[in-house]
């Protein structure tokens, strides 16, 4: 096509041919520019790989900074699960002597304890289940046995230390069962 004699046509327009004209160079015009308004009108969708990229890198870089900040946190919370436990398995023994009827003690080793019940027709105890604690140092000065009645024979005071702190748990004679920080 020539434009050259569109645009002649276009200003010299004849009264007959008139709507020809306009509509022809409307076409030209719409063909022309479709694909500008096409760039304009339309936002892009989604992200390039550079953003991506650069975003997962800082992303990286921020959980890499967080995460050394809570490492010196984990002694601290090893220590509270251990003396937790440690509680737990205490009222668990004195429960269970006072419901089973029979004998119940814990024993501590250096890094965990287990909880034994005493077997009258074989006069041995047996284990019914041993912990394993990591990341702290438990030292007891005796096994406390649970009997029956709901009292202590035996009575202890267990300190759990590790590099963050110290808890010290007593035994009443009562059964009752204190944790207190060092």
């Amino acid at each position: 096509m020539n434009f050259n004699r569109m645009e002649s046509k276009s200003l010299f327009p004849k009264k007959r041919n008139s709507c020809i004209h306009l509509t022809i160079s409307k076409k030209i015009n719409n063909h022309f520019f479709s694909s500008f308004r096409k760039t304009i009108s339309r936002p892009q969708k989604g992200f390039s790989l550079i953003e991506v990229v650069t975003s997962l890198f800082l992303l990286a870089i921020l959980l890499a900074i967080t995460s050394v900040s809570f490492l010196h946190l984990s002694p601290k919370y090893k220590l509270k699960r251990a003396v937790w436990e440690i509680n737990s398995s205490m009222n668990y023994a004195r429960y269970k002597a006072v419901f089973a009827g029979t004998k119940t003690r814990i024993c501590f080793g250096t890094h965990s304890y287990s909880v034994e019940k005493y077997d009258r027709s074989k006069n041995e105890w047996n284990r019914n289940h041993h912990n394993i604690l990591d990341g702290v140092t438990i030292q007891a000065n005796n096994h406390p046995t649970f009997h029956p009645q709901g009292t202590v024979s035996n009575l202890a005071s267990i300190t759990i230390s590790n590099s963050w702190g110290k808890y010290k748990i007593t035994l009443a004679i009562s059964g009752r069962i204190k944790a207190t920080p060092m």
